[in-house]
């Protein structure tokens, strides 16, 4: 199980208690204000309990729906437009508007826990989106997974998603063109 500071103090009742479980090993303090029952976490926990209004994107979510063989340098977060700036090395912050934010957000089961990240369909979107700013052998490699997986993908959910843009016919003559 992990824990926030506040949920952390109300189980042991207090800072001496907590103190006291931190010293027999009963809980281990992950990250400044994140604790967990174990020892070790999958990062994807620890940042997506820390920053609960964030959806992991991008990079990140490819690479654990094995849309890529890449492992990502850094965790990929997108926050609403307004959110306070991530000062963390090992995050990649991608702000975004909340009309859009919340679009293909899914809970997903990561060591029995639940961590929202883009379905998909969205990571689909995502992916024609940024073209032109992701490096090209990467973007054919995932390109031709999607390929693979073609009948798996929910189009009507690819068009909802493409609806929040402003290019979406131009996203969507890109998809036809390049996955299907």
């Amino acid at each position: 199980m992990i824990y926030v500071y506040f949920e952390v103090i109300k189980k042991y009742g207090n800072r001496y208690n907590l103190k006291k479980a931190l010293d027999k090993k009963k809980i281990f303090k992950v990250e400044r204000g994140i604790y967990s029952d174990k020892k070790t976490l999958n990062p994807l926990i620890i940042y997506s309990k820390k920053y609960p209004s964030g959806v992991i994107t991008m990079d990140t979510a490819f690479y654990f729906y094995n849309l890529t063989d890449v492992i990502p340098n850094k965790i990929f977060i997108a926050t609403p437009s307004n959110y306070r700036t991530i000062k963390n090395n090992k995050i990649s912050q991608i702000f975004m508007r909340k009309e859009i934010l919340n679009a293909g957000k899914e809970k997903v089961k990561i060591d029995d826990c639940d961590v929202y990240m883009y379905n998909k369909e969205r990571l689909l979107v995502e992916i024609i989106r940024k073209r032109n700013k992701i490096p090209f052998d990467y973007y054919k490699e995932i390109i031709s997974n999607y390929r693979e997986i073609v009948d798996e993908l929910d189009m009507q959910k690819v068009e909802e998603y493409l609806s929040l843009f402003k290019n979406d016919i131009n996203l969507s003559e890109v998809i036809q063109r390049e996955v299907f």
